[in-house]
This record gives C-alpha cells, sequence and structure tokens, in this order.
C-alpha cells in the first residue's frame, strides 16, 4: 500500500510544467478579409504618418521657439512626444496584420511591446492630470502661476509620470509573463493587451487581475479624479468672472485640453477599470483603435487649432524657410 504525498496544488503544478509553453502568439489584426486590409492598410498608414509629422512639429516649434517656452507647452510638447512613440509601438503590429493577415509575434516580443504600452498610457494618465492642474493654476491662482508652475515643478511633474508609467509597467508586465500560456495562442486584438493575454493564460489570474485593477484605480482613476477636481475648480472660477469675454477666454484655453480628457479617458476607462477579463473583443479592438490611434492623431489639432500662439510660431517657422 502506497501513500500519495504529492498535494493537488503540486499535481497540477507538474501538469502545467509538462505543458508545452506557448512561444509565439497571433495576431488576428482588425480584420481577415484580403479586400479590407488592403483598404485599412493604406488608411492607417497614411495615419500613422500624419500621426508622426504632426507630432513632431509640434515638438520643434515648442522647443525653437522662445514665446513657447511656457508650462502648458511644455507638458504638450511632452504629450507629443509621448504620442510618436505611442503609436510607434502599436501601429507596426496593426500594419503588418493588416499586409500579411494573422500576425505572428515571438513571446519575447509580445511583452516588450505589452511593457512599452503600459508605460506610455500610464504616463499619458499622469500628464492629462499634470496638464489639467496648469490650467487650474492658471485660471484659480493667477498670482502664484510663476512660483507654482515654476520650471523645476514642471520638470518634476514630467519625470513623475514617466518615472511612475516605468513603475507601474515592470509590476504589471512581470505579474503577464509569469503566467502560463499552455495554448491556444490566437489574440483577437491587432497589438499585444493585456485583457487578450488574461483570457488565454491556463494558470489561475486573479493576482493578475488583481493587481491590474489595483493599477488602474491609482493611475486611470487617481488622474482622472485630479483633472475632474481641477475643472470643477475653473468652472466654479469661469462662473465668477464678471464679464463674458473674460469667460470665453478662459473656457478656451481649457475646452481643447477637456475634449482630449473626455475621449481618452471614455475609451481607457471602460476597458482597465475592471478586474474581470473582456468578453467583447471586438468592442475592444474599436476603443483600442481610439485610444491608440485616433487620439495621438487628433491631439494636436485639438490643442493647436485655436491656438494664437502655435500660429504664429508656425507661420514665423515657415516664412522664415
Amino acid at each position: 500500500m502506497s501513500i500519495n504525498l504529492v498535494s493537488p496544488q503540486t499535481e497540477r503544478s507538474l501538469e502545467l510544467g509538462n505543458m508545452t509553453r506557448v512561444q509565439e502568439f497571433i495576431l488576428l489584426g482588425l480584420s481577415t478579409s484580403p479586400e479590407t486590409r488592403e483598404v485599412l492598410f493604406l488608411v492607417f498608414l497614411i495615419l500613422y504618418l500624419l500621426t508622426l509629422l504632426e507630432n513632431a512639429l509640434i515638438v520643434f516649434l515648442v522647443c525653437s521657439h522662445a514665446e513657447l517656452h511656457k508650462p502648458m507647452y511644455f507638458f504638450l510638447g511632452n504629450l507629443s512626444c509621448l504620442e510618436m512613440c505611442y503609436v510607434s509601438v502599436t501601429m507596426p503590429s496593426l500594419l503588418a496584420g493588416l499586409w500579411t493577415g494573422p500576425y505572428h509575434v515571438p513571446f519575447t516580443a509580445c511583452m516588450t511591446q505589452l511593457f512599452f504600452f503600459i508605460v506610455l498610457i500610464c504616463t499619458e494618465c499622469t500628464l492629462l492630470a499634470s496638464m489639467a492642474y496648469d490650467r487650474y493654476v492658471a485660471i484659480c491662482r493667477p498670482p502664484h502661476y510663476p512660483l507654482l508652475m515654476r520650471p523645476q515643478v514642471c520638470r518634476g511633474l514630467a519625470r513623475t509620470s514617466w518615472l511612475g508609467g516605468l513603475l507601474v509597467s515592470a509590476v504589471k508586465t512581470t505579474c503577464i509573463a509569469s503566467l502560463s500560456y499552455c495554448g491556444p495562442n490566437v489574440l483577437n486584438q491587432f497589438f499585444c493587451d493585456v485583457s487578450p493575454l488574461l483570457n488565454l493564460s491556463c494558470t489561475h489570474v486573479a493576482l493578475t487581475e488583481l493587481v491590474d485593477f489595483l493599477s488602474a484605480i491609482v493611475i486611470l482613476w487617481g488622474s482622472l479624479l485630479v483633472a475632474i477636481a481641477s475643472y470643477v475648480a475653473i468652472g466654479r472660477a469661469v462662473l465668477r468672472m464678471p464679464s463674458a469675454a473674460a469667460r470665453r477666454k478662459a473656457f478656451s484655453t481649457c475646452a481643447s485640453h477637456l475634449l482630449v480628457v473626455g475621449i481618452f479617458y471614455s475609451a481607457a476607462l471602460f476597458i482597465y477599470c475592471r478586474p474581470s477579463r473582456i468578453r467583447s473583443m471586438d468592442l475592444n479592438k474599436v476603443l483600442s483603435v481610439i485610444y491608440t490611434v485616433a487620439t495621438p492623431m487628433c491631439n494636436p489639432v485639438i490643442y493647436c487649432l485655436r491656438n494664437r500662439e502655435v500660429h504664429a510660431a508656425l507661420l514665423r517657422t515657415l516664412h522664415s524657410t
């Protein structure tokens, strides 16, 4: 008579260890129809190049014109740098999938893409909150603006945004990469994203989902609450202004940022601020296109469409060439 001293947990671990670990993932992309893929490839290639051109122009203008060396444009330059990195992380795999069909990506490459994607989305959240705080100080506490938004403070806010994104991404990516993926290995997405990867794991993902959920609360909800609090205070200050012209001027300086915040957070919070894994992958892909493609392309236009200082700097640059 033999006694089995192996616990069920150990047996489960041994079973998983004997399984073949997934070495690559297959990204289905946006469409499986060859005719549709050709059209979408051309559209998204143009959007990608346009996004890089727009944001590179904003960075050039902010760096080369002294009148744009202000806190608002400092954060806008950081945001434009981020947007160029952002689209360069997700768009190549999207274009590759549209060009070749379902796209094979090695496990390491997938985790690398996931790491940089999380870094950038977390950094963008905190940068948008910093920009909202900048507008709050400018409108609600104008006498203290030079002190509260001095260059050292601006650089500190930007540095904290980037370092915070790196820290959160390192934790989340490590948790996701440590899961076991035994098959299938098909991701119904155009890049390596959190929810599709959790859906493919063959091990218990409760801890990883908890980390994902807590980081979403800290980064997404935390930065959103800062933005909301800033704009509530701005709204009260604007309503107390004596003249309609002053109210319109104050509102015009915030409207573009408020629009970007609304678009970005509406899509991002729907996907990431829930501990359960998302089932509707088609909806997930549509929302992913909004904040990985549409938002980076539209941000420079939204921010600079009615900005006289940026217009003036652009015209001077064109006349000098």
